[in-house]
């Protein structure tokens, strides 16, 4: 349950209307109770806000979001027209939550995750669930994510559930339910971390005052357990990050994920799979690979046993994951326990498994698929939201209190024709947090609905728990579902620890990288590392090219070198010649300028750049920190319009020649 409200002495300012809003709205509240009394554990958030003045905290969100732009933080949202550059949407606010309410929280969370790893080896082992009635058949093999091909398998250790994430929501008496569980390859963990990185920067002050518990353990507990049960023999473990590839909506994630953990970030078509074993090619030849954490789901990952159209697995994988010569984190086949229609049977299978009563609960769910939930949904359905068992990619949640009597009966008719393919869940109204909303000299806290996803990790010692997680906020105050696919932004969650808190001059997170694992270099990232050096001597050259002729044309200058100067723009195809004109000499200035910074331009340096971003972004977890931000702001740079004088053209020239002699030395 949340912790007990108490009175803050909270700045007025920011709080003005808030507590209002609070006391009539139905729903939870992070910040304050029914009474509009600020919740104890927020008030050294609220007293640094109300110590500085608005010029100071619109600098801290300022540089916060700068830091975004630079370091290219994004997450793609496939109907966005800003597709893959569409930048990480933080709220600058942290979802604060006592220690004794994270306790409870996250022993519930082990056992789930305990728990779902249990189903996962029964159902793909002895079946003793199902012949035993505890968990109906249908539910297993109708939900979309059973993979017969995997059914047989050994996990080394035991583990089928490496990651495990789970979708938590609140209730309007404080009380954490789970609506959704994430087994096949959890995403969002690295973007927990980048939050914590980013607010590090912005406040400082309040995480060295505050005893906000650290996230490195988590990601410690990962690598260590990869590491343990990797069947690697007397060989030292090699553990890679497969992920589906630049163009996948979390990319940047599973980079920054890559590179913390020190695992190389292989493609598919970089692994081969020989003598049941699956390698890396590499440019010394192809080496051993014992552990892999998979980005992608089960059916992409074999082409041969799973979905034949897949060009991001690796042909064999499956095979080799029955012989145990390859560890794959999440195990194949797991994500069939993200199954909705799965979470009303969790109760009697926690007791029957482990022997407890489930600490976590699910929201009431009911698979139409037996007749006393069908009855019930007919009785209740305006108090209830439809799913499919196979997920958002048969159809959006449907509730049933938006319906007109002709489109309810309609429904109703669709369920009884398949049963079996719908479940129904009890609607909870979402919890809401503060959030900063900005406006022109002045700044309030306003209410948004936010759900909580959190993290555990199997450690060598059992499952661990993330101190925290990814906090998901909407952009309106009543929204129903939070999603970041729907253009939902995130929070910094921060869960406060008992004892003592030392003070440190930086955080945990900000420390080094744990140290890399040495592999070879994948002949890919050759490639690309190649391309990559071609782009940024040609942009380079490009730029220089162009700012001496626009300077010569600037001066007015009628040395014969000008002629030559025109004479190479126009041979090395940057230029095209005007109709009538004989003499490169004579090309408009209008043209070099275009040249210069109009993304449409064929072979111009706007182009050349775009084209180096793209081959940088699928080596991101290969460049430094440095490297990528001065990649970033070239790629990215406002004069890249086309709009540029002469004058300004000159200046973002000199631009670029110095950010682009700064990659060279790179």
């Amino acid at each position: 349950m949340a912790a007990e409200p108490q009175s803050s002495t909270a700045p007025s300012p920011l709080l003005a209307g808030y507590a209002r809003r609070v006391a009539s709205a139905a729903r939870f509240d992070e910040l304050c109770g029914a009474d509009g009394a600020v919740r104890a554990h927020w008030s050294p958030v609220l007293d640094l806000l109300g110590s500085l003045d608005t010029a100071d905290i619109e600098s801290r969100l300022a540089s916060a979001q700068q830091h975004i732009r630079d370091e290219g933080i994004t997450y793609t949202i496939y109907a966005d027209p800003q597709g893959r550059d569409r930048p990480w949407a933080l709220d600058e606010l942290p979802l604060v939550l006592p220690q004794e309410e994270w306790a409870t929280l996250s022993y519930g969370l082990a056992q789930r995750a305990r728990l779902l790893n249990r189903i996962l080896a029964d159902v793909y082992g002895p079946q003793t669930l199902l012949h035993q009635g505890i968990i109906p058949p249908e539910v297993i093999y109708g939900a979309g994510g059973w993979l017969p091909a995997a059914f047989g398998t050994q996990a080394p250790g035991g583990v089928f559930l490496h990651s495990y994430a789970v979708d938590l929501l609140r209730s309007p008496d404080g009380q954490w339910w789970a609506v959704a569980d994430r087994t096949q390859a959890p995403s969002g963990a690295g973007y927990a971390l980048e939050n914590r990185l980013i607010m590090t920067r912005a406040f400082p002050e309040l995480l060295a005052q505050m005893p906000v518990a650290s996230l490195t353990g988590f990601f410690t507990a990962l690598r260590e357990s990869l590491a343990f049960h990797a069947p690697c023999g007397d060989e030292s473990p090699r553990i890679i990050v497969l992920t589906p590839g630049p163009l996948n909506e979390t990319y940047y994630e599973q980079s920054l994920l890559a590179r913390y953990l020190g695992f190389p970030l292989v493609e598919g078509g970089d692994l081969a799979v020989r003598d049941g074993c699956v390698w890396l090619k590499t440019i010394d030849g192809l080496q051993r690979v014992h552990a892999i954490l998979r980005r992608q789901d089960d059916v992409y990952c074999d082409p041969l046993e799973l979905r034949s159209d897949s060009a991001l697995g690796i042909a064999g994988l499956t095979d080799c994951v029955r012989r145990g010569t390859v560890l794959m984190a999440n195990a194949l086949g797991a994500g069939v326990a993200e199954s909705v229609a799965l979470q009303g049977f969790l109760p009697a299978a926690c007791r029957f498994l482990l022997g407890e009563e489930l600490a976590l609960p699910s929201v009431a769910t009911w698979w139409c698929g037996e007749a006393t939930a069908m009855d019930y949904v007919r009785s209740h359905l305006d108090d209830l939201v439809i799913k499919s068992v196979h997920g958002l990619s048969d159809f959006s949640p449907i509730f049933g209190q938006d319906l007109a009597p002709e489109a309810r009966m309609a429904l109703l008719e669709r369920i009884e024709a398949a049963p079996e393919r719908f479940v129904a869940q009890e609607w909870v109204r979402l919890a809401q947090a503060p959030v900063l909303n900005r406006r022109p000299g002045s700044m309030q806290l306003e209410a948004r609905s936010v759900g909580l996803r959190a993290y555990a990790v199997a450690g060598v010692q059992g499952y661990q728990v993330m101190p925290g997680g990814l906090t998901r906020v909407e952009s309106h105050s009543d929204a129903r579902i939070v999603s970041m696919q729907r253009g939902g932004a995130s929070k910094d969650t921060w869960v406060l620890q008992r004892g003592d808190h030392e003070e440190l001059a930086f955080p945990p997170e900000l420390a080094a990288p744990m140290l890399v694992v040495h592999t070879g270099v994948p002949s890919r990232i050759a490639e690309n590392l190649f391309w990559m050096g071609r782009y940024t001597e040609r942009a380079e050259g490009m730029a220089r090219l162009l700012r001496l002729t626009l300077s010569e044309r600037l001066h007015h200058a009628r040395r014969h070198g000008v002629v030559a100067l025109h004479e190479l723009v126009w041979r090395y195809g940057l230029v095209s010649l005007p109709e009538g004109v004989t003499s490169a000499a004579h090309i408009p200035v209008e043209q070099l300028i275009h040249c210069a910074t109009h993304p449409a331009h064929r072979q111009g340096l706007a182009e050349t750049l775009a084209q180096l971003g793209r081959v940088g972004f699928s080596l991101r977890d290969r460049l430094s920190h440095d490297h990528w931000r001065a990649l970033n702001r070239l790629v990215n740079d406002p004069a890249l319009t086309g709009n540029l004088t002469l004058g300004p053209t000159l200046v973002w020239l000199d631009r670029a020649v110095t950010g682009l002699a700064a990659l060279s030395g790179f």
